[in-house]
């Protein structure tokens, strides 16, 4: 049964296939059914099973405001850590089934969201960096640096982007404040050689 478990929930997280599904439903894992429902775009069967367990799992009362994001129907609030713990693997699930109208829908409620956990900006914008939406990303961890300047992944995830843009002065700028804040982080070393070859190749052309 855990082996089952185990290989249905990686199918889940990979691949939605109708074994997986069907092995939930038979087993009574209503957490797993509703997300399979939530990604089938069935989205009232979801709230459905959601409902049936919130009050004793902080995941599927988290999943139920996520819907209610999706439905442009917000009644309740979310927790701090509910959008510590579970907005970027959501989010991220999402992105990976090609929901792009869920995302979209989701982070529209950035601001409401921030005023409830001010780590939100991060969150959305390491989970579209993660996923190669570096321009998106960007504006996200952009404002995230506003309230979290201290944070060095912020700083190293902001000059990896400027990087890859070409934007070198701002990617140094970006490492540098990285290493000042967390003078031995590896990535923000490596990410300032990187800088410093390609700048110098820029100017011997």
């Amino acid at each position: 049964m855990v082996l089952e478990y185990k290989k249905a929930k990686e199918n889940l997280l990979a691949n939605l296939d109708s074994d997986s599904q069907q092995f939930f439903v038979k087993k009574g894992c209503i957490l797993e059914t509703a997300y399979c429902c939530l990604l089938n775009d069935n989205l009232e069967d979801a709230k459905k099973n959601f409902s049936l367990i919130k009050n004793n799992d902080i995941r599927a009362d988290w999943a139920l405001f996520m819907i209610s994001l999706i439905e442009d129907n917000v009644k309740e609030y979310p927790t701090y850590f509910q959008l510590r713990n579970f907005l970027e693997i959501d989010l991220n699930i999402l992105i990976h089934y090609y929901k792009g109208d869920y995302v979209e829908k989701i982070i529209r409620y950035c601001d409401f969201m921030f005023t409830i956990n001010p780590e939100v900006y991060k969150f959305v914008g390491r989970v579209l960096y993660n996923n190669n939406l570096e321009c998106q990303a960007l504006f996200f961890l952009e404002k995230a640096k506003s309230y979290f300047w201290n944070d060095p992944e912020l700083h190293y995830l902001l000059g990896y982007i400027y990087f890859n843009k070409g934007d070198l002065d701002n990617a140094r700028k970006a490492a540098e404040d990285c290493l000042r804040i967390l003078p031995k982080y590896f990535p923000a070393l490596e990410l300032m050689k990187k800088v410093v070859y390609n700048k110098n190749i820029k100017e011997e052309l």
